[in-house]
């Protein structure tokens, strides 16, 4: 990782151990008082409040944040899943000695909880048995509450995705509404957002010293509220979001290398900008960053003006570089809500000493049954899913518009040192029970952005680009995939590992930059499919996801089929899209389901847009404006945006994407002559649906002809559609676990690798 010009923070491991320290560190974090008095305790220190079952891996949020404050020297609870309907649950450890850290999960529960049509998920995969209903609605709410009422005096702060996601106001899809910050409904003391370790452990540390949590106000990465007339903020100068950003016209963003031009345009408007020019000498002089606080409409305000709503989330997204960020303040009420800048991303370092911490990389002994094994009623599906994989990195510079990566992990990549990894597979094939030298996936966020990053620190700290490869890649990225490919190398000669399969979501863009590294993930770690993610096929949509044009995905086919030719594989991409994305016309799902049927491709499941806290994508949605292009209320400058809204429209979307169910075939046909393409309505190989319809009794009817009980012979193929052959089922993974640090897809992502493809 770079180097950011920024006060280095303290490392990690530089803090002096609490005196607790003397207890070691336990085989699993005590979920009972009977654990705490076999360890010896008579109280913990902090207690982690989760709406996840507690497994005890560096996949699991609750996991990570207790073990990185057991090696502080910390006593370390977890209340896992409680019964929130009163807070005797939560009085289970006894009173905590500094602060109840609270997080409703690896994902917003919301999400977890609905599907993007707002219908009760059957499953949480979170929950032994995949059992769901065992977490309430708004569970950091609820949760900090209950925490309330069981111990009014002691500190709470709030973290995770779902806390990390809503710091700000935010549309809240359930409610179709503007929702105030989480900080200020929860009524915590404070927010913690993105990745935690730094911030927890100054937090802790500081109230181990018997700091007051009020004068916690300066520690990155946090947010927290004060009155609008408090003295404490003084000293600060306030900028106002309109002079970053207006909402009136569209602006150019400012480089910190340009200079002001002192003489005024005397024939321009008295509201005109004042023209940017170089010069040799002199520079703006800008107060200090650390001083500078960035003003965004109140909550009252974007709560009823989308307009406003959009700017406010493009300056959000404008302040998220470590590097450059400024603090934000957004008014709600009487109070201020302060939003510090996002943590340093940790060094490599680092990231070693927080995946080398004594995980028992297994449930809590809790939910095994009697013979001390998992059965079926026992079994975590999250865990079973990413007990035999491993997490290489954090964040992504894609900046894919519905993805929350970057509001949350941030766009600069951290990566583990390649002997880090290496010691975790070792331990994995050495003490994980059921082993069977298979490694289900080798990845992050995104599968090969290992140790990427931008060449130069100093154009790395002024860059406030959303994205890194987008609408190309950028000439300062580093690019090379060596680290990469030496360690797949590195790791699958281990004795007793006979496969490492890449499961993590791929950036084919970048991965054609480098022939030898699709060379070796397709002859070595693939298992007959791979699957990644163009989104779409038609420039409109791609756009406002910011992602590649089809034919990036055209280049990575040729070279996927290619290299699986040479080492004599037959092998398949399974490419995901996505469904009723603000920017979508109509028009443009059913040629992306004509590209569907030429391929050969028939989705299995659908994946449908779904707007999540605080994404980019969810702006669109909810003001119908471009945030990539600035907000104008002129609509001559600004940009609109197609929003698919209604259950009708947002069905059709689906539909096209499974042209070949036949139940959504009338509603195709209706569309299609609608939109002038009933050319596309027949029985050859180039229409895309049939003219006849399926009956429920086997038997069908002519679209033309209902009247008739004998179709002609051209209006009969197979009453259903036929089963496609190997590598033709596109599958899509609405439904599968989610990740532990976000939920950026509109279904849950896997779990340690925060969605985003």
């Amino acid at each position: 990782m770079s180097a950011l010009p920024v006060s280095p923070p303290k490392a990690l491991t530089a803090y002096r151990p609490f005196w607790a320290k003397r207890f070691g560190p336990a085989p699993f974090l005590p979920m009972s008082r009977a654990e705490m008095e076999q360890l010896g305790w008579d109280s913990c220190d902090i207690i982690i409040v989760t709406g996840d079952a507690y497994v005890d891996h560096a996949s699991f949020g609750m996991a990570v944040i207790g073990r990185t404050l057991e090696a502080q020297g910390f006593r370390v609870g977890i209340i896992a899943q409680p019964d929130w309907q009163s807070a005797e649950p939560f009085k289970a450890l006894g009173k905590p000695n500094l602060f109840f850290g609270v997080a409703a999960g690896n994902m917003d529960s919301m999400i977890n909880r609905y599907t993007a049509d707002r219908k009760i998920r059957s499953d949480d995969a979170y929950t032994p048995g995949g059992q769901g209903g065992k977490r309430p609605d708004r569970a950091t709410l609820v949760y900090t509450q209950r925490c309330q009422e069981a111990f009014k005096d002691v500190p709470v702060v709030i973290g995770g995705i779902e806390a990390s996601l809503r710091r700000i106001a935010h549309y809240d899809y359930w409610q179709d509404k503007v929702r105030r910050s989480i900080l200020v409904d929860a009524k915590a003391d404070l927010l913690v957002y993105g990745n935690a370790e730094r911030a927890i452990i100054e937090i802790a540390h500081r109230l181990a010293r018997r700091e007051p949590i009020e004068s916690l106000t300066d520690v990155r990465g946090t947010a927290f509220m004060r009155r609008t007339d408090d003295p404490t903020a003084e000293g600060w100068f306030e900028l106002d979001s309109t002079e970053v950003d207006r909402p009136g016209r569209i602006d150019d963003l400012i480089s910190p290398y340009q200079i002001v031009d002192d003489k005024g345009c005397e024939t321009a408007e008295p509201d005109a900008p004042k023209p940017i020019t170089i010069h040799k000498i002199g520079r703006i002089q800008m107060p200090p960053r650390d001083h500078t606080v960035v003003r965004l409409p109140a909550y009252e305000q974007v709560k009823s003006d989308p307009v406003l709503y959009a700017h406010a989330n493009r300056v959000l997204h404008l302040e998220t570089n470590p590097g450059n960020a400024r603090a934000l303040v957004q008014r709600h009420g009487e109070r201020d809500l302060w939003i510090n800048p996002p943590p340093i991303p940790l060094t490599t370092a680092e990231m070693d000493h927080v995946f080398d911490l004594p995980y028992a990389r297994s449930p809590h002994p809790s939910y095994a049954d009697e013979t001390g094994g998992h059965d079926g009623a026992t079994k975590i599906p999250a865990w079973e899913m990413i007990r035999f994989s491993v997490n290489i990195m954090r964040g992504c510079f894609g900046g894919c518009t519905f993805c929350s990566i970057t509001e949350h992990e941030g766009r600069i990549i951290q990566s583990r040192s390649e002997d880090s990894v290496i010691r975790e597979i070792e331990e994995m094939r050495d003490k994980v029970k059921g082993f069977t030298g298979i490694v289900s996936d080798l990845g992050g966020p995104t599968a090969n952005m290992y140790r990427i990053g931008c060449k130069s620190p100093e154009i790395e700290a002024a860059c406030r680009k959303p994205s890194c490869v987008y609408p190309g890649i950028c000439p300062n990225l580093n690019t090379s995939h060596d680290p990469l490919i030496k360690m797949y190398r590195r790791a699958r000669a281990l004795p007793g590992v006979k496969k490492i399969l890449i499961g993590s979501g791929l950036r084919y863009d970048l991965a054609v930059q480098s022939p030898e590294y699709v060379k070796e993930l397709v002859t070595h770690h693939v298992g007959g499919y791979l699957k990644i993610a163009p989104e779409h096929t038609e420039g409109g949509p791609l756009s406002k996801m910011m992602k590649p044009g089809i034919g990036s995905y055209d280049r990575f086919k040729q070279m996927f089929e290619a290299a699986s030719a040479a080492a004599g594989k037959k092998q398949y991409l399974i490419p995901y899209f996505i469904a009723a994305h603000p920017g979508t016309s109509d028009e443009d799902m059913m040629n992306l389901a004509v590209w569907l049927k030429k391929n050969g491709f028939r989705a299995d499941q659908v994946q449908t847009f779904y707007p999540s806290p605080m994404a980019t994508a969810t702006a669109m949605y909810h003001s119908g404006l471009n945030p990539l292009k600035g907000i104008s209320r002129d609509e001559a400058r600004g940009e609109k945006v197609d929003i698919v809204r209604g259950e009708r429209r947002r069905r059709l979307h689906k539909a096209f994407l499974r042209y070949h169910d036949a139940n959504n075939w009338p509603l195709l046909r209706e569309a299609l002559k609608a939109m002038g393409r009933a050319d596309l309505i027949g029985n050859g190989k180039h229409h895309l649906i049939p003219s006849y319809q399926p009956l429920t009794d086997g038997s069908y009817e002519s679209a033309r002809r209902k009247n008739s009980t004998t179709p002609k012979a051209a209006d009969k193929p197979a009453m259903k559609p036929a089963t496609p052959r190997k590598g033709q089922l596109l599958t899509q993974h609405t439904g599968l676990p989610p990740r532990v640090t976000g939920a950026s897809r509109n279904s849950p992502p896997r779990p340690g690798k925060p969605a985003k493809r």
